[in-house]
């Protein structure tokens, strides 16, 4: 039950749990964090009674709400898998409790917990519009995942973590209003998963018109990453953008010769590749074209005898 993250918002993270103990052996009482100082993560423990619920309710009660900046959800049930909506619904419903809240990380949860294919997921749109200083939201899991088109002013960095992102989700985000975004990454996964977005869902990203602010921008973990570069090669966005990642996927030669014989990237302060099936030659190739660029290569793997690639993220 332990967070995959160990700070959000640039701040430390603690677990709330109502089984930890609020006095010490010697009966003090144990102070908890300024409630603005940390991110809490709340996380159900497996066969607790009461459930999120129970969680919730002892959280208000402990830590006062107006100065909390990020929040945290782990795992949410108590026994079998269900969807996140019941917990994010009793979250969403007193939004008016945290008005200083500015980080939700949706998901917090590790594979020893759950495979994030396995997460049951649900619209996390209402989210977006009961908190309107949100400026970080990060979501883990596709399985049912929703998002409508949505205007948030605030919103700086979104991330989807997915083996398998819906295209209906992608679609939610060309189709949004986010004058303010900086960042944006998803996680695109498997058909196998879910996941089910296409090139022609990436497009309106592309075009640059869509996110005036958007600085860095992470089309990932996908099995169509040859296809990506090829789209970014000549995509107006690309000049706007400080870092690029299209890791994590199956980007090969093919994808890579495309990229560089594109639009200059010379521009850019970082290009993240890592988890590739580039060859050397090629990977020299991409290191002599961006001398001054920090491009990551880590991670190269090598096709098996059926020439099967893997992205890296998928159950």
């Amino acid at each position: 039950m332990t967070s995959t993250t160990d700070r959000f918002l640039h701040l430390p993270v603690v677990d709330f749990s109502v089984d930890k103990p609020r006095r010490s052996n010697r009966g003090d009482r144990i102070e908890l964090p300024e409630p603005g100082t940390v991110a809490w993560r709340l996380a159900v423990a497996y066969g607790s009674e009461g459930g999120f619920e129970a969680l919730w309710s002892a959280f208000l009660e402990a830590v006062d709400p107006a100065a909390v900046r990020g929040l945290i959800l782990g795992p949410w049930w108590i026994q079998d898998y269900t969807p996140v909506s019941g917990a994010l619904s009793r979250i969403v419903a007193d939004a008016d409790r945290f008005p200083a809240l500015e980080g939700l990380f949706i998901g917090d949860v590790s594979s020893e917990d759950c495979e994030i294919s396995w997460l049951e997921m649900s619209d996390v749109t209402p989210a977006l519009k009961a908190f309107p200083r949100l400026t970080d939201l990060v979501v883990r899991g596709g399985n049912g995942l929703r998002l409508e088109p949505f205007r948030h002013e605030r919103l700086t960095h979104l991330r989807f973590e997915t083996g398998g992102l819906p295209g209906r989700v992608v679609r939610g985000v060309t189709g949004s209003e986010l004058p303010a975004l900086e960042s944006l990454e998803l996680w695109f996964g498997v058909d196998e998963y879910g996941g089910d977005a296409t090139i022609d869902d990436v497009a309106p990203l592309l075009a640059g018109t869509r996110l005036p602010a958007l600085r860095h921008l992470g089309l990932q973990n996908s099995e169509f990453q040859d296809e990506i570069a090829a789209a970014v090669a000549h995509a107006p966005v690309v000049a706007q953008l400080s870092t690029l990642s299209l890791s994590m996927g199956v980007l090969s030669d093919e994808g890579a010769t495309a990229l560089l014989e594109g639009q200059p990237l010379t521009h850019l302060k970082g290009l993240d590749l890592h988890h590739h099936y580039l060859s050397e030659a090629m990977q020299e190739r991409v290191r002599e074209a961006l001398p001054g660029v920090d491009v990551d290569l880590s991670d190269a793997e090598e096709e098996d005898e059926d020439e099967w690639r893997y992205v890296e993220v998928s159950e």
